[in-house]
């Protein structure tokens, strides 16, 4: 039983890097999000950028610093990501979930915390494709009689 702990603790230790850095890619829509996470004094940069010059909106702020608001972590770690693909919303979501699977990794202690309010969980609705014969995904043609 003890052996258990033991690997279960150098696994944790394993997850950081020579920096001391834990690594997560998060996913929403079509955007992905490389998050490297470290102890600090609560900096966000976002491609090279501050959160509040890149997400201008303050919801999309609020969205990612939720998992840090939950584990009352604001100003506690440092936090740099890179995000492509899609929208605004989307590249928040996934900065969520990013955060959220490098702070479980980080502290293994801080899992159960954000998996109950559902943050570790990828969300998978996507843009549903367009279909031939239809003007959208299911909206079709206006119908005409004549």
């Amino acid at each position: 039983m003890n052996e258990n702990i033991e690997v279960n603790n150098n696994e944790v230790k394993n997850n950081l890097d020579s920096k001391g850095r834990s690594y997560a890619t998060g996913k929403r829509k079509n955007s992905i999000a490389r998050v490297w996470l470290q102890k600090g004094e609560g900096k966000i940069s976002i491609n090279g950028k501050t959160i509040k010059n890149y997400f201008s909106r303050p919801v999309l702020q609020m969205v990612v610093n939720q998992p840090l608001v939950i584990v009352k972590g604001e100003k506690s770690f440092n936090i740099n990501a890179t995000v492509k693909g899609g929208g605004h919303s989307g590249q928040a979501g996934a900065l969520r979930h990013g955060i959220s699977k490098a702070l479980s990794l980080y502290d293994i202690n801080l899992r159960p915390l954000l998996k109950k309010v559902g943050f570790l969980t990828r969300d998978s609705r996507v843009v549903e494709r367009k279909k031939y014969g239809l003007a959208k995904a299911r909206r079709s043609y206006q119908f005409s009689k004549r």
